[in-house]
């Protein structure tokens, strides 16, 4: 054992020295592993709401939209087809929507801010497949229904306010996003009614 003194200043520096190469190498992984948390900019855009231009869409015709990953329809109604909506109440699961698939602004018998566009999230609510728009054949699925969405997957069937018809796997209406018009002629979907 040696009687040396000890340089306790040589001690204090090498001390020191460790503290601020550790708590910058700490920072240095730090940094990127917190921005790891914040989406990417694809991830940004793919939840930003939509605008989409709804002037040239025809009565009776369907756009297609992303939203969120998820197709979106905008389909103009007729007014034969929102006259028979009311008829068929008896053969749905929740024709006064009960079951929360909406936002307030659209919980009406229509399901929509105005009678003429319906904008509903176009996944089936059994297990996920994307129904097909029937605009002049769905009596072949419903006797006395003119329109509608039919489910290849299994089967379910919805009118066009997205009411799930009884008797089929899908247990809810169909989702309607929270959406916003801009103008006669615009809608934007992923943003509520009222918030600009």
């Amino acid at each position: 054992m040696s009687n040396a003194p000890v340089d306790t200043g040589r001690r204090r520096f090498l001390t020191a020295a460790t503290a601020v190469v550790g708590g910058a190498g700490a920072v240095a992984v730090a940094v990127p592993f917190i921005k790891s948390w914040n989406p990417s900019a694809k991830a940004k855009a793919a939840g930003a709401p939509v605008e989409v231009n709804i002037s040239k869409v025809e009565p009776g015709q369907l756009i297609r939209v992303e939203w969120r990953g998820k197709p979106v329809w905008v389909v103009r109604r007729t007014d034969a087809v929102i006259n028979e909506l009311p008829t068929h109440d008896g053969k749905l699961r929740d024709p006064a929507s009960v079951e929360m698939q909406q936002p307030d602004y659209a919980t009406n018998p229509l399901r929509s801010i105005k009678p003429e566009y319906f904008i509903a999230v176009g996944i089936c609510t059994h297990l996920g497949c994307s129904p097909t728009y029937l605009p002049d054949s769905f009596g072949e699925q419903v006797e006395g229904v003119t329109s509608g969405f039919f489910c290849p997957c299994h089967g379910s069937k919805f009118d066009m306010a997205g009411r799930v018809f009884q008797g089929v796997p899908a247990p809810l209406n169909l989702v309607i996003p929270p959406h916003q018009y801009v103008d006669d002629g615009t809608v934007i979907i992923g943003v509520d009614k009222g918030v600009a």
